[in-house]
């Protein structure tokens, strides 16, 4: 029997790996510009937290959830995203109380049962924010930017944000009777999965991928109260004093059930029909419909696999080492295993492949390693106490230097 890896779950090598690695890192820099913690939630936890709080009507609970039985008879799922899990933390940890800013990111592999497609997998690695307890449209207009200045650190360009309002419960409910009268009277043209729920959630409908396309046309809109359509308005001068470009799209509609007031995605056209990059938005009501107190939230999830499909392009994270040590002679071995030890000690990055092995062997690691110097240690440095220093990367005069002096002379060269 051969062993393989499932379908939609993958190994992630080099260079890849280090292009995820290079995202993560610029994600921790903005996030503490920005004062947020890190919080990190388990990757199993009981099914039906993802169901109270993401919706049982949406396509993540009714198709795509990998849920089982444990051996304690407990219902119990795989993360299929991060919120859910932040919002039980803060609510079972108290994290209300303790008087510091509710700001929260996380990063994780997230896990759904879909169709796998270009930048889709079924195991994927999500980075998400949340900020809970502050109702202020200056939170929105704080969130959106991170996400944009975060993108932008991690070298993603060409990108668009779609803003749009889904309004407060009030709003919200006069409208749910005016869509689901609507739907009603064009059940006959709806997809088979959208006749199923829309009494249940009529505006599911809207973020349907077959039928969503038709009714942002035809279907009627949702009209704002007064103080949510001034909440979005401010949201929208506060973005425009930050710099960040954004376009309204009144038939924006975030696939979860969880999401009130402002929601936005971020597309890039690079990526073709299936053109979000990420996407976010308030949810209110959540905390306390899982049982915590009243906090308003928001926040938003990038996917690190759609991020590294727009930067394919882009120049690899320089991993290589910066020195490769070299035993030009067998007895050698012992004095360039202690100078590859005393680079790594003055936090010169350095590599070797096996000083039992030819020089010719040796050399042609070293220059498939991508390291600037190549270190020789043979016979004739072993009595003079010497390295020889190569230039691997360019043209230039083999150097000698004392074996002690080694790490000084090549910092002083690296930094040159």
């Amino acid at each position: 029997m051969s062993l393989h890896s499932l379908r939609g779950f993958r190994d992630l090598l080099p260079p890849d790996s280090a292009l995820f690695t290079s995202i993560e890192a610029a994600a921790r820099e903005v996030f503490a510009l920005y004062g947020y913690q890190e919080l990190r939630v388990p990757t199993i936890e009981l099914k039906e937290l993802f169901v109270k709080a993401t919706g049982d009507t949406t396509d993540i609970v009714e198709k795509e959830m990998y849920a089982f039985t444990d051996g304690g008879g407990r219902e119990v799922a795989v993360r299929p995203e991060g919120t859910p899990g932040v919002v039980r933390a803060y609510i079972e940890n108290n994290l209300g109380q303790t008087g510091r800013n509710g700001k929260y990111f996380y990063i994780g592999n997230m896990f759904r049962a879909e169709r796998p497609q270009a930048g889709r997998y079924r195991e994927f690695e999500q980075i998400g924010a949340e900020q809970i307890g502050n109702a202020s449209p200056y939170a929105d207009a704080e969130t959106i930017t991170m996400l944009v200045r975060l993108l932008e650190k991690a070298g993603v360009s060409g990108c668009s944000v779609v803003l749009n309002s889904l309004g407060c419960g009030e709003c919200r409910k006069a409208y749910r009777e005016t869509l689901l009268n609507y739907l009603r009277l064009n059940t006959a043209t709806l997809c088979e999965p959208c006749k199923g729920r829309i009494e249940r959630n009529p505006m599911r409908a809207l973020d349907c991928k077959i039928d969503g396309p038709v009714l942002a046309e035809k279907a009627p809109r949702l009209s704002l109260c007064p103080a949510c359509a001034g909440h979005f308005s401010r949201t929208q001068e506060l973005l425009n004093i930050s710099g960040v470009e954004y376009q309204v799209n009144t038939s924006l509609v975030r696939g979860l059930d969880y999401y009130t007031s402002t929601v936005f995605e971020v597309r890039s056209s690079a990526l073709g029909s299936q053109d979000a990059v990420c996407g976010g938005g308030r949810y209110d009501d959540l905390v306390k419909s899982m049982g915590g107190p009243a906090a308003a939230a928001i926040g938003w999830a990038v996917g690190v696999d759609r991020m590294a499909m727009l930067l394919k392009d882009k120049p690899a994270a320089e991993n290589a080492p910066k020195t490769f040590i070299v035993a030009a002679a067998k007895e050698a071995g012992t004095k360039a295993f202690a100078l590859l030890t005393a680079m790594r000690a003055a936090g010169i990055s350095s590599d070797f492949s096996n000083f039992e092995l030819s020089l010719k062997s040796q050399m042609r690691s070293a220059d498939k390693s991508g390291a600037a110097f190549a270190l020789i240690i043979g016979e004739d440095e072993l009595k003079a106490g010497t390295v020889a220093v190569k230039l691997l990367k360019e043209k230039g005069e083999q150097l000698s230097v004392a074996i002690a002096d080694a790490p000084s002379e090549i910092s002083k060269r690296l930094s040159a």
